[in-house]
């Protein structure tokens, strides 16, 4: 046999083998990348209720999802530490928080989109968000009345009742 044939041999034996490899290498490299897309996706979809279930879950999974070993994604952690580091500090008054924390977040984002190629400048990451008042005045509403039935609860408040019309349901 010749060295031709024996190259053919090769071929047709590790030819498969190189091929299932690449394939799942390349798989894995889509899933990765489909997870930080979800990350980020939720991320601006939540940005303007940012106490949201998913939003805070979207931000711990960014230390899972991106690698401190690539120079954009290592910046895509630094700035999520910066964010994480205000977002425990309580000694900065609410005012200047919330316009810091605003804008790490959006400083974050645009980090995000930077990494997976999406076109987004900081501008419009900030300001192009719907979030209707109502939803606001709702969840303080529902703040209230779950604070307000925990005092009832605790005994630190009464409900208050009164009667009405007591003589004319006595005819």
């Amino acid at each position: 046999m010749a060295i031709a044939d024996w190259l053919m041999i090769i071929a047709v034996l590790v030819g498969p083998i190189i091929a299932v490899q690449l394939t799942r290498y390349l798989d894995s490299q889509k899933e990765v990348n489909e997870r930080k897309i979800i990350i980020f996706k939720t991320l601006m979809a939540t940005r303007a209720y940012n106490i949201s279930w998913a939003h805070v879950e979207a931000l711990n999974r960014i230390d899972l999802e991106f690698d401190r070993n690539n120079k954009k994604e290592k910046a895509v952690i630094a700035a999520w530490k910066e964010y994480l580091d205000l977002l425990g500090n309580s000694s900065i008054g609410a005012e200047q928080w919330t316009i810091k924390r605003i804008d790490l977040l959006v400083e974050l984002l645009y980090k995000m989109s930077q990494v997976l190629n999406y076109d987004f400048d900081k501008t419009h990451i900030k300001n192009s968000s719907y979030a209707p008042r109502v939803h606001g005045i709702t969840e303080d509403e529902q703040i209230a009345l779950r604070r307000g039935l925990l005092e009832v609860l605790e005994g630190k408040r009464q409900i208050p009742i009164s009667f009405s019309n007591l003589e004319s349901s006595k005819k």
